[in-house]
């Protein structure tokens, strides 16, 4: 059993003890806080002067760059194959070398083309003079393809349909069959286009077409533009809605160049 003055220094220690044992937890506890990563993002340092600064990443609705070397499409083959309807008057019909009427030419200078299957209807419905709204889509040469045709004066309109159910076409051997040969010459108006958009014939100033194949067009690039004077001679048909032939010689007034070696069979 332990004297009253022993009992008192023990005690003594083990509160001594138990202080600095606090005071060491403490401590501890102390420097942990001071190394926990802070609330905010520490600052990035600056980039050396003259050093890159890399971009920043893209937005998610930033336009993707095109490729090197690669260009945008050009705005006039976006509007190419775009409906289009607008209001024009009929100032001349196109006929074709076997004399069907495909088309017409406006008052405004716009060339119109419509099947030629449909030229009885289209001739029976609207005359030079008349006013029309149309309806269609413009070719690569901007030339417009009517689908839709309407008088604005009657309110008739038509509409391009395949040829009708039972209607037969003309045997090869037979067409042609009427044609005859004809020359023309005269200054170019317009330049006509094959469907990949190159230059397949030309309409003069009266109104007479002259068919070529694209082949041959491209081998008179100063005849085959408008204002040009040109003349041809070749195969096809003239009646009351115009003339038009397909050319066996091509070339300018007085200066006529043979397109083939031996006459090519009729169209």
């Amino acid at each position: 059993m332990l004297s009253r003055p022993m009992y008192r220094s023990r005690c003594g220690t083990v509160r001594i003890a138990s202080a600095m044992s606090l005071v060491v937890l403490l401590a501890v506890s102390i420097g942990c806080a001071a190394q926990t990563r802070p609330d905010t993002a520490p600052v990035a340092p600056a980039p050396p002067v003259g050093a890159e600064v890399p971009p920043p990443p893209p937005s998610a609705n930033a336009p993707v760059p095109l490729p090197l070397g690669a260009e945008r499409a050009p705005a006039s083959l976006v509007d190419e194959g775009m409906p289009v309807t607008t209001q024009a008057t009929v100032s001349r019909f196109l006929t074709n070398p076997d004399g069907d009427v495909d088309g017409f030419l406006t008052s405004e200078g716009a060339l119109v083309r419509f099947p030629p299957h449909m030229s009885a209807d289209l001739t029976s419905m609207v005359r030079p003079g008349d006013s029309v709204q149309l309806s269609g889509w413009r070719d690569t040469a901007g030339n417009l393809k009517a689908q839709r045709i309407v008088d604005t004066r009657s309110g008739q309109q038509l509409i391009d349909h395949p040829p009708r159910p039972g209607a037969q076409p003309l045997p090869a051997e037979s067409r042609g069959a009427g044609l005859s040969r004809l020359n023309a010459q005269g200054e170019v108006a317009y330049v006509t286009t094959a469907p990949r958009g190159e230059p397949d014939g030309v309409i003069l100033a009266d109104g007479t077409v002259i068919k070529l194949t694209p082949p041959v067009a491209q081998q008179f690039p100063g005849l085959v533009r408008t204002g040009a004077r040109v003349s041809a001679q070749g195969y096809g048909t003239r009646n009351q809605y115009g003339m038009a032939l397909q050319a066996t010689a091509f070339g300018s007034p007085g200066k006529l160049t043979p397109l083939y070696d031996r006459p090519p069979p009729r169209p």
